[in-house]
């Protein structure tokens, strides 16, 4: 009988031996990019473009097709929050002030997150073997929307990527991505960090 100190290194060995190379540079890239971002530090932008390009190539391997294509969207989305970051800096040395979610922006996010995954969802199944259609498509829209208040620096855009990393952490365990569920397991603490500091910003600005 195996005892369970023996289950858990085998596990361990598991864990470590399936996880490719290629798979622990997006984590610690991926890791770091949100760390600095939750900092205000305007270079999580240049390392996010590294994590991005290595996770199309995860996605892709994986059949998570909503989520390689997602990782292209964050590619250009990279570039504007870095553009729009540098361009907003008060005087070259204060950070891009930080600003709160309207009414409008989240009647137009809701809406938007519906219809896109309803679409790409029934575009999904009926046309690729993609693991989780409908869930995949959902965590797609809600990221595309958190990016967007992310670059542009709304308060908000944390709740959002807490919601959403809870859900891919399941989903990439499912995968036997564990690297990557943990990745976005520590996400979840880093948006929660991010979003109390960027609050306490928004409160001295105020």
């Amino acid at each position: 009988m195996v005892s369970l100190a023996e289950a858990v290194k085998d596990s361990i060995v598991q864990f470590l031996t399936q996880t490719g190379w290629l798979e622990w540079c997006g984590v610690f890239t991926g890791i770091l990019c949100v760390w600095l971002a939750a900092k205000n530090n305007i270079f999580n932008w240049p390392i996010a473009v590294i994590s991005v390009i290595i996770y199309i190539f995860i996605f892709y391997d994986s059949k998570l097709y909503a989520d390689m294509g997602l990782q292209v969207y964050f590619l250009l989305m990279n570039a504007y929050g870095w553009y729009f970051w540098t361009k907003n800096r008060k005087n070259n040395t204060t950070p891009t002030p930080v600003s709160q979610i309207t009414g409008k922006e989240i009647i137009l996010s809701i809406a938007g997150i519906v219809v896109f995954t309803f679409i790409l969802g029934f575009i999904l199944r009926q046309n690729t073997d993609a693991a989780f259609p409908f869930i995949d498509s959902f965590c797609t829209a809600c990221s595309l929307i958190a990016q967007v208040f992310l670059a542009r620096k709304v308060l908000q855009n944390w709740l959002i990527w807490i919601f959403v990393d809870i859900i891919y952490v399941g989903v990439y365990v499912s995968k036997d991505l564990y690297a990557t569920a943990i990745m976005y397991a520590l996400y979840i603490y880093i948006a929660w960090m991010g979003y109390k500091e960027w609050k306490n910003t928004l409160t001295e600005t105020a």
